[in-house]
């Protein structure tokens, strides 16, 4: 069986054009050295006729290569080639055999370079076709993520419930807490992941790839995220390994990598935590080649900002807080979105609770976005403040209390245009919910599912019947409303007349 399994993988290396046919005997024997053998059979022809048999299509793609991987990890588990035969292991060790099939860094470079002098779509496409088929984006897993569109009052919003991150399992927690500590690479962000072979606690990456890309003068690296949250979603981090900064070079970096790949939005999340990303010690932005819902949301009223006539500036349409510059020149948007945010650091309005520091530490910062449309730039800028207060102690610009039993982690930048990335735990949950709200059980009698009955008593009375026909559809939309109101949660100016008001004060500043 494993010799059958080592030649369908060596076939779908053929059919994805990971390997040249010249390559198949090399290949085949660099699997036989990791899986401990010294001896196989296969023919050559027989592999090139089994590559004409791996499917093409995406999804039954990806099933083909998890079902050969699958094979092969039980093979080296029943053969103590895996020390532990839990997911983490198995992944560990297949990134180490599909490592060998991808080539070296320089090759990968250099045919990117060729397809970007054709142009910058046939070099991301070929990039991203190579990142799935190395199985550095796993397929077969982000096929499993839960995947809707809500409808609501701003747009139609991305609603995901990820399942493509695989849990750790006791063991490799455990091994993970007592093994020793390594600063090497300092994160997973770092160029070092490169061909790195991972560990219980850092992911493997023998089959990892980085394009270098030249931001504002200094080398940066282009790569795909492994967990693919939307289409061609991208990581932009610096190679240096130095905390995220809001500050005027962001604005230029952010067009700068537009400029290069104008089909990619790019944006950053903000620099303080809370409303920041999860990995603040490394700069890096995030982009892709997907519109959110934010990037659609029109501007609802436009004001002008003295010296700035030629920069189209207004407040757009969103629960959150969002300022769109546009205009053909990009310095001088960049020029206003430095008056902006310097403002905005410094900014307090006692009425509308917006505080720019307190006891020294500073609470204003703000999510920056950009983007070409047409042969204007566009540069969208999310005011943000993490200020926390006893009630709300994990931030008032936060998913509040309420919301929690939905989503309780921060909002990072995917959020803010209009994605939600929410916890694993909702598919059982959604499940076990439908079920009991079909039978008529008591919501607040289960242990699981009484943080949702609250909720559920609030959108009952929207309709004239809940039944076996609807109720799928009419949970996904509720939790698009929760979207919703985590949103407006972390928008600084509410969607009040008051709170417009107080937005309108801040533009009146400028």
């Amino acid at each position: 069986m494993i010799n059958e399994a080592v030649k369908k993988l060596v076939a779908y290396a053929l059919a994805t054009g990971l390997i040249e046919k010249e390559d198949i005997v090399y290949t085949f024997n660099s699997l036989l050295i990791e899986l401990g053998l010294d001896s196989a059979e296969y023919e050559i022809s027989e592999i090139e006729k089994l590559s004409e048999q791996v499917p093409a299509d995406e999804s039954e793609l990806g099933a083909f290569l998890e079902k050969v991987l699958g094979e092969i990890d039980d093979y080296a588990a029943a053969n103590g080639l895996i020390e532990n035969d839990s997911v983490v292991y198995r992944d560990l060790f297949d990134t180490k055999l599909m490592g060998l099939m991808v080539e070296r860094p320089s090759t990968i470079i250099k045919k990117f370079n060729e397809k970007y002098a054709e142009s910058p779509e046939e070099a991301t496409a070929y990039y991203y076709n190579l990142s799935k088929n190395s199985d550095y984006i796993r397929r077969y897993r982000i096929s499993k993520d839960m995947k809707w569109i809500a409808p609501t009052e701003y747009g139609d919003l991305d609603i995901t419930i990820n399942l493509s991150k695989p849990e750790k399992d006791p063991k490799a927690i455990a091994a993970a807490r007592n093994a020793k500590q390594s600063g090497y690479p300092k994160c997973q962000l770092c160029w070092e992941n490169e061909g790195y072979s991972g560990r219980v606690d850092h992911p493997a990456r023998e089959n990892h790839r980085i394009i270098p890309v030249t931001i504002q003068n200094s080398k940066w690296g282009f790569q795909y995220s492994p967990y693919v949250y939307y289409n061609e979603h991208c990581i932009v981090f610096n190679s240096q390994h130095i905390p995220m900064k809001i500050e005027h070079n962001t604005f230029c970096k952010l067009f700068d990598f537009v400029k290069q790949f104008p089909h990619y939005f790019v944006g950053s999340n903000a620099d303080l935590p809370i409303v920041g990303g999860s990995i603040l010690s490394h700069d890096h932005f995030q982009g892709g080649h997907y519109t959110f819902a934010m990037a659609k949301a029109p501007v609802e009223r436009t004001f002008t900002v003295k010296g700035f006539e030629d920069v189209n500036s207004g407040i757009v349409k969103w629960p959150m807080s969002v300022i769109r510059l546009s205009g053909p020149d990009t310095d001088r948007i960049i020029e206003l979105a430095d008056v902006i945010l310097n403002k905005w650091r410094g900014y307090t309005d006692e009425a509308a609770f917006v505080f720019a520091e307190t006891d020294g530490t500073p609470h204003n910062t703000i999510t920056p976005i950009a983007r070409k449309r047409g042969d204007n730039y566009e540069l969208d800028l999310v005011l943000r403040n993490n200020i926390t207060t006893e009630e709300h102690p994990l931030g008032v610009y936060h998913p509040h209390a309420q919301l929690h039993h939905i989503k309780k982690e921060n909002i990072g930048l995917i959020e803010v245009m209009g994605l939600a990335v929410l916890p694993a735990r909702l598919k059982s949950e959604m499940a076990q919910l439908k079920d009991a709200m079909l039978s008529g059980v008591d919501l607040r009698a289960d242990e699981v599912l009484k943080k949702h009955a609250d909720w559920v008593d609030e959108f009952r009375g929207k309709y004239d019947a809940i039944n076996a026909d609807n109720i799928d559809e009419i949970i996904q939309n509720e939790i698009g409303e929760v979207f919703m109101h985590v949103l407006e949660d972390a928008g600084v100016y509410k969607r009040t007349p008051e709170g417009q008001a107080a937005f309108d004060r801040f533009t009146q500043t400028l």
